[in-house]
């Protein structure tokens, strides 16, 4: 369910006054609350009513489903508790002062913004998940534009590609990299070490699109401009909390704990200063009730499809060659058949189709599920979730303009990451 008072919750100039207390309307001036379904709502209730149905109707036997859920469960257990720590991060204002130190290290000068810019946004989707990026991210830079007084497109644009093509790194940063470190059987860290120059060359290869396509033309022909005031957070202990919580997550990631023990500690840790401190911010909302309904429903719906013949389809198409054919086959599938009907199930689908000993073929796919959801809007949740943000915040985005730029960075940004990865 999508609240009106959700739309400016990390927003700069919206959150809070130079003191640091938050500007709430008056009762009487306040909008009534109306609650409506949108469109990712009817998304997740069409894919879990779709997936029961496989299921009741015997399209899917209740012994494959069952094997499906538990395969999922430490997923959504762990999307559970770093959504809700991501929020609570957010509330306690860290992406606020990062962004605002960002404006202000960058001098002034628009092309070291720019980089600064790119680092915070995949530094974001590395540690703390692409989804992150795409709603919380995404409103503190465009405040930070409003504030800085430059064109807000660009660092829209940031967020929403660095959200996608940046989540390569870690299994945390994306739920296709979890599943695919399950199916290959490797730890984080060793996950992290092959990963790791794929990433960079898709992080180089964004940038350079990035700036061709958004960042020198939206400078107007200005190579300056005026830099934000540092923002304070309105409580310091509620920020150094949820500071350290998240630094804890990453080094407890690389240390090889369970994802769902790692963010679960995190996040209660979090949770329990918000108890102490600052109880009206605790709600209900935070659990992402309709992110895990989606996911799970997503599972079971793809696993229906898939016996269906759709596995033997895929099978056909990226062929069983381990090596430089079948791994840029299964790169190509992969971001196709994301802006087809979204990366998440793109990948559970086309993981089906590739032999299990086939290791790099299988990372070939990742790389074109992580990275080529970025052309068609609803090829992944993330840039479905960052339009919403973008509406909220009235930065209009042309979409055939977005669609255009999308293909062309994708292509790039694909040949380059699986280049590297076949080296």
């Amino acid at each position: 369910m999508t609240q009106p008072d959700e739309r400016d919750s990390t927003a700069i100039p919206d959150r809070s006054t130079r003191s640091g207390t938050e500007t709430r309307p008056r009762p009487a001036e306040a909008a009534p609350r109306r609650w409506r379904l949108d469109a990712l709502t009817w998304v997740t209730i069409a894919v879990s009513v779709l997936g029961a149905a496989a299921v009741a109707f015997g399209r899917l036997p209740v012994s494959d489903a069952e094997a499906t859920l538990r395969r999922v469960l430490p997923l959504l257990l762990f999307l559970g508790f770093v959504v809700i720590l991501a929020e609570l991060t957010a509330k306690a204002q860290v992406f606020d002062v990062i962004a605002a130190r960002i404006a202000i290290a960058a001098r002034g000068n628009y092309f070291i913004l720019f980089i600064l810019c790119c680092i915070l946004a995949a530094s974001t989707t590395a540690f703390l998940n692409l989804d992150t990026t795409a709603v919380l991210l995404t409103p503190v830079m465009l405040a930070v534009a409003r504030a800085m007084r430059i064109p807000p497109l660009p660092l829209a644009m940031t967020t929403v590609w660095l959200a996608n093509t940046a989540s390569l790194l870690l299994p945390v940063s994306n739920l296709t990299n979890l599943l695919a470190t399950n199916r290959i059987g490797l730890a984080p860290a060793a996950f992290a070490a092959r990963m790791v120059l794929p990433q960079i060359a898709a992080l180089l290869a964004t940038m350079l699109c990035l700036w061709i396509f958004y960042w020198r033309r939206g400078r107007r022909g200005a190579d300056r401009y005026t830099a934000p005031e540092p923002h304070r957070p309105h409580d310091r202990v509620l920020f150094g909390l949820a500071s350290a919580a998240c630094v804890t997550f990453i080094v407890l990631i690389l240390a090889g704990v369970p994802l769902a023990w790692t963010t679960g500690t995190c996040a209660a840790a979090v949770l329990i200063g918000f108890a102490i401190r600052d109880r009206g911010s605790l709600r209900w909302g935070l659990v992402p009730v309709r992110l895990l309904g989606f996911v799970a429903g997503l599972f079971l719906v793809m696993q229906t499809i898939g016996r269906l013949g759709l596995d033997d389809i895929l099978a056909t198409v990226m062929s069983a060659d381990p090596g430089t054919a079948g791994t840029l086959r299964a790169a190509a599938t992969g971001a196709g058949l994301s802006n087809l009907i979204n990366n998440l199930p793109a990948y559970v689908a086309a993981e089906a189709a590739i032999l299990p000993a086939n290791h790099t073929q299988l990372l070939g796919l990742l790389l074109g599920t992580n990275i080529g959801p970025i052309v068609i809007p609803w090829a992944s949740l993330a840039t479905l979730l960052w339009y919403e943000r973008c509406r909220a915040q009235q930065v209009t985005v042309s979409w055939p303009t977005f669609i255009l730029t999308g293909t062309v960075t994708a292509v790039v940004v694909l040949a380059s990451a699986v280049a590297v990865l076949l080296i």
